[in-house]
């Protein structure tokens, strides 16, 4: 029987998010960005269509690297005014009972304390359909402006994250016992006292000694997404990420970032086969080939190379403003997204800098697929078997329009060859349960986060 397909909607809070100057065309709604009504119905049509997630990305600096400056970046959209994604999930939730929600949220610039009690509401307020995208950001602008010199190399921003996930998993999963929460009016007891724990973390980054202040929410700890191709960041997927985020621009590029993670998984005591692997992708879906070609067509006249390059320079740490478009790309290493370059740096082929520049246009790190129904999901499978993927997660050219598209030509191609479910048979109430990652809504037994379920008692 064929594996099912997972559908990830890829969006950002922002005007553009991987399609360089496409805000520009007519049928794009990009620049409604602070609009709760956008939002709203962009979630309605994607629980409508099928859809499981809507996966939000975010970053906390400007794209500065390209020529030094940020006004290739500010002048066309790439990724900036940027709001919040955080704010916008109850407003969508509110209107759907589905629906997914994956929020980026970087370890660097944020406390567990606080940060774990904004997931727990979220969780509450959604009915256990949030993720959290652990990320460790890559942006020098983003660390200036928040107090620091410099980013906290690469390695070790891997270090602090991992003390920040114990110590939210310490406050959502051991504070606080299932039945904590008694609300007994009669005796006036809204919570009792002995099955409230301090969690007691005293360690190299934090010290929160106390009690977690949120009763548990429906998965406890939102599903755990993560974004590192590195080879210490598929360590730390491996160790940690029920659900991983991959780009690269071919399937076999896709597919050893895929094998390296299934492999960390299993030596950090896991099974591989419960991690699901999601890769980025841009589908322009038409009626027929010809009309989606037709479609990329328009896009192509309107895409804006020099703020690709702006986006590629803040994913890779690199300056391409001097290169001729001829010049090979050669492998740096940088503190930013170290599989940015390497991905189009590797044996498969060799890229020029106008090859990358015209690749990233649509769709940014991803590939563009384009054609009917029938011709995208037939890619759509192909390139889930042959990378071993588990879904996509979708970026769009134009909004709502491309994920509109998918909705009407793809999703019934893949519900026909058994690829995606029908709504009713989608899975549980919660992501966790909808992605199959856990023991229903809560974390499987062999992740890291279940073996603090058994802190011990507060001292009497």
């Amino acid at each position: 029987m064929s594996r099912r397909i997972l559908l990830n909607a890829f969006d950002m809070a922002c005007v553009g998010h991987q399609s360089a100057g496409l805000w520009r065309h007519p049928s794009d709604e990009g620049h409604r960005y602070t609009d709760p009504a956008h939002w709203t119905s962009l979630a309605r049509m994607l629980e409508d269509g099928g859809f499981d997630a809507l996966f939000l990305a975010d970053v906390l600096g400007v794209y500065d690297v390209y020529g030094g400056s940020r006004d290739a970046a500010v002048r066309a959209a790439a990724q900036v005014p940027l709001a919040d994604p955080l704010l916008l999930v109850p407003a969508m939730a509110a209107v759907t009972s589905r629906l997914g929600f994956g929020v980026t949220v970087s370890v660097a610039y944020e406390h567990p304390y606080a940060l774990a009690r904004r997931f727990t509401t979220l969780d509450h307020l959604t009915g256990g359909r949030v993720a959290w995208n652990v990320v460790t950001s890559y942006l020098d602008s983003a660390a200036r402006n928040l107090g620091r010199s410099g980013q906290i190399p690469h390695d070790e921003r891997y270090e602090l994250a991992e003390e920040f996930l114990q110590v939210c998993y310490k406050l959502w999963e051991g504070s606080w016992a299932d039945d904590a929460v008694v609300r007994d009016r009669e005796r006036g007891v809204f919570t009792d006292p002995s099955k409230v724990r301090d969690v007691g973390h005293h360690g190299r980054w934090f010290d929160v000694p106390g009690a977690f202040l949120c009763e548990p929410s429906p998965q406890r700890t939102p599903v755990i997404f993560q974004a590192g191709a590195s080879p210490r960041g598929a360590r730390f997927a491996g160790t940690h990420a029920e659900a991983v985020f991959v780009s690269g621009p071919s399937p076999a590029v896709v597919r050893r970032s895929v094998d390296a993670v299934r492999a960390e998984a299993g030596r950090a005591g896991r099974d591989p086969r419960s991690v699901r692997i999601f890769a980025m992708l841009t589908a322009i879906a038409g009626e027929s080939d010809e009309a989606a070609r037709a479609t990329l067509r328009e896009y192509l006249a309107l895409t804006d190379p020099e703020a690709a390059l702006a986006l590629f320079g803040g994913w890779s740490g690199v300056d391409l403003s001097g290169a001729s478009p001829e010049q090979k790309l050669e492998y740096v290493q940088t503190e930013s997204t170290r599989s940015a370059l390497a991905s189009f740096t590797g044996p498969d082929r060799d890229w020029t800098v106008g090859e990358l520049a015209e690749f990233v246009t649509v769709g940014g790190r991803g590939p563009v697929v384009v054609g009917s129904g029938a011709t995208v999901a037939d890619e759509l499978e192909r390139w889930a078997d042959e990378a071993d993927l588990d879904g996509f997660n979708l970026a769009y050219a134009v909004t709502p329009g491309t994920m509109r598209d998918v909705v009407t030509h793809v999703v019934p191609e893949l519900r026909r060859r058994g690829r995606m479910p029908a709504p009713a048979d989608a899975g549980g109430p919660t992501l966790r349960e909808r992605y199959g990652t856990g023991d229903g809504a809560r974390l499987a037994e062999d992740h890291p986060g279940s073996a603090h379920r058994t802190l011990p008692s507060r001292p009497a």
